[in-house]
């Protein structure tokens, strides 16, 4: 995405803090176009569980893709800074941000993304979400994962001292719980019947993170 795209999206939040951090999201962060290539010519729905100020919605709007978006998050304030921007963008048609926990699923079926989510969960969680969002998928479906694995190297030292000072700095919330190794994801996906394929997605971000793929077998 140009710098141009990138500053009219960022536009569209009021707080100063909240355009710089979609300025540099959209700049240095390959998730977003990562899942816009993966859901590329399908019309399903897509669920967004932790969806923050609706940024991946306000992306994918802005490169074309027209399929329904409902983002979910436990932040009212972000819900409430997402839903200004979604009607100053005019897509309130296709766009619906709601205030709900992550426990609390609509009953739609499409593709379902979680990106940087679960390890705010602790592992019994982290485990009946991905179990209720695989649920979500329709048959063409994915369930796109975006997030830090536990490995021992510098990339994860430096994801866990970034996390200390956005919790510190009041953007998140509540702190990380449990970072989930890739074993673990794996094997809770797997059990719900999906294939699974994990690489990292770090981008030009010093973080350890991983995309997670995982699609209903045939």
């Amino acid at each position: 995405m140009d710098r141009r795209a990138r500053h009219r999206i960022a536009d569209l939040y009021d707080n100063h803090v909240q355009r710089r951090y979609v300025r540099g999201k959209l700049a240095i962060d390959p998730a977003y176009a990562t899942t816009a290539a993966l859901i590329a010519g399908s019309s399903l729905p897509l669920l967004d569980i932790g969806c923050g100020i609706g940024l991946l919605g306000q992306y994918l709007h802005a490169r074309g893709h027209s399929q329904p978006y409902l983002g979910l998050d436990h932040d009212s304030r972000k819900i409430i800074a997402g839903t200004q921007a979604v009607q100053r963008a005019g897509l309130d048609a296709v766009m619906q941000l709601r205030h709900a926990d992550a426990a609390e699923l609509p009953a739609m079926h499409g593709h379902v993304a979680l990106l940087d989510v679960l390890h705010y969960l602790s592992a019994e969680r982290q485990r009946s979400l991905l179990q209720a969002a695989s649920r979500r998928l329709a048959p063409q479906g994915c369930l796109i994962i975006r997030n830090v694995l536990r490995e021992k190297n510098g990339y994860f030292h430096a994801t866990r001292i970034a996390e200390f000072f956005l919790h510190a700095s009041g953007w998140i919330s509540a702190g990380p719980q449990h970072y989930p190794s890739a074993d673990e994801l794996r094997s809770t996906l797997e059990s719900a019947g999906l294939d699974v394929h994990i690489e990292s997605l770090r981008g030009r971000t010093p973080f350890n993170s991983y995309l997670i793929v995982a699609r209903t077998r045939h």
